[in-house]
């Protein structure tokens, strides 16, 4: 995402926004000692203070219109069902990123797939679209110099790791452009009820 392109425009606010899966506090815990271990022994800052997630899509978008994008995100969840995500061992997206692989991958996209139609609600310009993410996976570590890609992946690549927990919501959180911590703007609940486009059947 080019943020470099964006030009701020008085009175209009915007801000980098991701939309992730938590795990529960016993599992993050559990990720967030990999990550501050990894951190220790190949000096990556990243690792330490990126928070345990999966990440769906990542977008940037003026803060005027949060309030719909959280009602169409709302709308989403509401009518969908909580699944199971199985974590296992370690992979790596070569020469920068080590991450904690997804095993239920399918369960993830489908999610992100449900997502898609609110693409044009969540594009800024031409240049800043949203960006779905095809590969769905748990972050370890990113931004990996050459040296700590290569000795980290080495140790990594023969490590086990297991973990699983119900996805039963989603997170919006935001972060001004250029800042490094982010906030929470909600969580959805997935509450598998008929929305929207059932509701005429129950009337029927």
């Amino acid at each position: 995402m080019d943020t470099r392109s964006l030009i701020q425009m008085p009175g209009y606010r915007y801000n980098e926004y991701l939309l992730v899966l938590s795990p529960h506090e016993e599992l993050w815990n559990k990720i967030k000692k990999v990550k501050e271990e990894f951190s220790e022994k190949y000096k990556s800052e990243q690792a330490k203070w990126g928070k345990p997630h999966i990440t769906l899509l990542n977008f940037v978008q003026f803060e005027m219109l949060e309030e719909r994008i959280v009602n169409r995100l709302k709308t989403i969840a509401m009518g969908y069902t909580p699944f199971k995500i199985e974590l296992k061992d370690f992979g790596s997206f070569p020469s920068h990123t080590i991450y904690i692989n997804i095993e239920t991958k399918q369960q993830v996209q489908n999610l992100i797939r449900a997502i898609k139609p609110a693409q044009q609600l969540l594009t800024l310009n031409k240049e800043n679209k949203p960006h779905f993410i095809d590969d769905p996976h748990l972050t370890v570590a990113r931004k990996l110099t050459p040296w700590q890609y290569e000795q980290g992946w080495i140790e990594y690549s023969h490590k086990h790791f297991t973990g699983r927990f119900i996805a039963d919501s989603m997170l919006l959180i935001k972060r001004k452009v250029g800042d490094k911590a982010y906030q929470i703007v909600q969580r959805f609940e997935f509450m598998n009820l008929p929305v929207t486009t059932k509701q005429g059947e129950l009337f029927m």
